[in-house]
């Protein structure tokens, strides 16, 4: 909980959002979308493939390589009811990468749609993976909170879980888009540079990138890096309490490896952010850099999780009246050291962060997002960044046509 800072309503981030205005499909082409300037209050907008020749030469952009899984699984009792399973994040083993490489059984923390239907018992069905015949089972272990955990299982020793999502899952699109997922979703809410299999939700940022403008981005001498955020389900969790402080963010999963640490060094620890993902991934580096250097050779799990509170709580009684916090420089170094200390090329880290006015960014300096929901915390992360302007900003966009949400258009924000 903060000291006293984030007394916030959310009723002052509202703004009406009328459902003409959610992009139910993407653009044909994903760079002729929609573009918003705002670059030190000023406010304009161009055509998203014009992005490159508004990146200064040399400047260090960060992207969230998180791939959608197809998280909805579907059993159909004997009865005829109709049970949803969606996965949220691993349990056993808790990797992703070695879930998806599972070829027995693996456990999952689930929601589960018409619960009242599967009181107890085991779920199952039969398809085929490619050319294999499989018969999956689900069986509830236990609660966690208002979640489930889930076990498991198929009989075909020659088929991985990842195979068993690609044949039966179903691509979990946003609830807000009032449809039915489609085929060519599968494609189009997809990142063109997504690589790690583990997000329910899209980093919707990064979907107006072509490979075409990308290559205008290396032609033009700016630095590309990736990184991995999970996006969860709690993406899109409303707030609920009037007051920001009652409202309990979701646990994110991160992965960054060494070479962007070092990357970051050699940018003075600045960069242009793809996403409130990547934002809520450097940021938190930020933190964790802190813990390590309050705890160096000592880390314990709790030091590689970013607590929701953590970047407006004071110092405590024991630390000095002129304690200074640590520079990003000194805190991205701490990282790179720990990662050093314990032979690792991969951070692999956690985060409950919100960014909220009041909020100090430690390393990004510039972001390219969509527009957000009305009374959400990314519209919180935004107006961090660009103050009481963001009214003016998503005026603009409504009186300019742009669209709203993931398949909407998109905003380069610089404060």
């Amino acid at each position: 909980m903060p000291d006293n800072q984030l007394h916030i309503r959310i009723s002052d981030y509202d703004y009406p959002l009328p459902d003409s205005r959610i992009a139910k499909y993407p653009l044909a082409e994903r760079d002729t979308s929609k573009l918003l300037i705002y670059n030190k209050g000023d406010i304009s907008h161009r055509t998203f493939s014009d992005l490159p020749g508004l990146i200064p030469e040399g400047e260090l952009m960060v992207f969230n390589n998180t791939r959608v899984i197809q998280a909805r699984l579907h059993f159909r009792k004997e009865t005829g009811a109709l049970i949803e399973v969606f996965l949220l994040e691993p349990c056993a083993p808790a990797d992703y990468e070695q879930m998806f490489q599972t070829d027995r059984q693996c456990e999952w923390l689930c929601l589960v749609g018409n619960l009242k239907k599967w009181k107890s018992g085991i779920l199952s069905r039969r398809f085929n993976a490619g050319t294999a015949a499989v018969t999956l089972t689900a069986e509830r272990l236990g609660v966690k909170g208002n979640s489930h955990i889930v076990r498991f299982r198929w009989d075909n020793t020659d088929v991985h879980f990842a195979d068993i999502l690609d044949a039966a899952g179903e691509l979990p699109i946003p609830p807000y888009l009032n449809r039915e997922t489609e085929e060519s979703d599968k494609t189009t809410y997809q990142t063109v540079y997504s690589k790690i299999k583990g997000s329910v939700a899209a980093p919707t940022a990064g979907l107006h990138f072509t490979p075409a403008v990308l290559q205008s981005l290396d032609e033009r001498g700016v630095e590309r890096a990736e990184l991995t955020l999970h996006v969860g389900a709690g993406t899109f969790r409303p707030v609920k309490s009037e007051d920001i402080s009652e409202h309990s963010m979701h646990t994110e999963y991160i992965s960054v490896n060494r070479q962007i640490l070092e990357r970051l060094l050699a940018h003075s620890c600045k960069a242009t952010a793809v996403g409130t993902t990547s934002v809520r991934t450097l940021e938190s580096l930020y933190y964790i850099g802190c813990h390590i250097l309050q705890h160096p050779g000592a880390e314990t799990e709790d030091d590689l999780h970013v607590r929701q509170w953590e970047p407006y709580q004071t110092p405590g009684a024991d630390a000095s009246a002129n304690a200074k916090q640590p520079s990003p420089e000194d805190a991205i170094r701490a990282v790179v050291d720990y990662l050093d200390r314990h032979a690792m090329e991969v951070l692999h880290a956690s985060t409950q962060i919100i960014i909220a006015p009041g909020y100090e960014y430690k390393i990004v300096r510039r972001l390219i997002t969509n527009f957000h929901q009305p009374k959400s915390t990314l519209l919180l992360l935004v107006s961090a960044l660009v103050g009481e302007r963001w009214h003016d900003i998503y005026d603009y966009a409504l009186d300019n046509g742009f669209r709203f949400l993931s398949y909407g258009d998109s905003s380069l924000l610089i404060p």
